[in-house]
């Protein structure tokens, strides 16, 4: 019985920590999307800005 009681603990463990990763790589993806649609946000605000001028 005590075997299954451990067996049953670190299959929830594995679980925990597969899902905590699954969660931080989709963190992470979002922060990085979400820099790079500011980036080029910014660039293309200065390039209309400079197309307006001429």
């Amino acid at each position: 019985m005590i075997g299954l009681s451990v067996a049953i603990g670190r299959f929830v463990e594995a679980l925990v920590w597969a899902i905590f990763r699954v969660a931080g790589t989709v963190a992470v993806a979002v922060i990085l999307g979400l820099a790079v649609l500011l980036v080029v946000g910014v660039f293309v605000r200065r390039w209309l800005r400079h197309r307006r001028r001429r």
